[in-house]
């Protein structure tokens, strides 16, 4: 006997198939089937039964389980009200587009707007990381190997500079991915 399923032969008088465990006789629809129909764990009947073309049907569940929710520590946004967010985002932007000059401007501007505060604190953290990065590069520059491990610092640096200016743009706050780490600097 094949099965018209996956075409896989099975002996005959078999009632389902043991690959795919697809039922092999009409008559075996209306009793229970003796041992194990689907010994591989296969999926019967239609895994979709919603049409959801694909992904999980609901996202708080997962498996029957209920799905956490991913809390990121470093993420301040629900801190700021939406309206000092939207009010202060060119201020909050200046820190990490002019270095020192942006973060004196920014702190003079919006002396009471929080979100700006915040990044003010991040973009001197910052700031304050590159300068110890070049005052260690200057110092060890007769070796070959921190020169070169200075140049690198300063550009993974300055590409957290820019994913901190773009985190603004789209109204985040959010501490810098490598700074916020160091103890130093709380």
């Amino acid at each position: 006997m094949i099965c018209p399923k996956c075409g896989s032969e099975m002996a005959d008088g078999s009632a389902f198939c043991t690959k795919c465990g697809a039922s092999l006789a009409a008559g075996a629809q209306q009793g229970m089937p003796q041992g194990n129909p689907n010994p591989q764990g296969m999926p019967q009947g239609n895994p979709n039964p919603q049409g959801m073309p694909y992904g999980n049907p609901n996202p708080q569940m997962n498996n029957g389980m209920p799905q956490q929710q991913y809390y990121d520590p470093k993420d301040h946004t629900a801190e700021f009200d939406a309206k000092d967010i939207s009010d202060n985002k060119v201020m909050a932007m200046l820190p990490y587009l002019m270095g020192t000059i942006g973060i004196i401007i920014a702190l003079l501007a919006s002396r009471e707007s929080a979100y700006t505060y915040f990044h003010v604190r991040q973009a001197l953290k910052i700031t304050v990381t590159t300068l110890l990065v070049g005052i260690i590069t200057a110092i060890l520059c007769w070796t070959v190997i921190v020169p070169i491990a200075g140049g690198v610092c300063a550009v993974i640096l300055f590409v957290v500079r820019i994913i901190c200016f773009f985190q603004v743009c789209s109204g985040k706050a959010k501490e810098p991915a490598i700074v916020s780490s160091f103890g130093f600097l709380k």
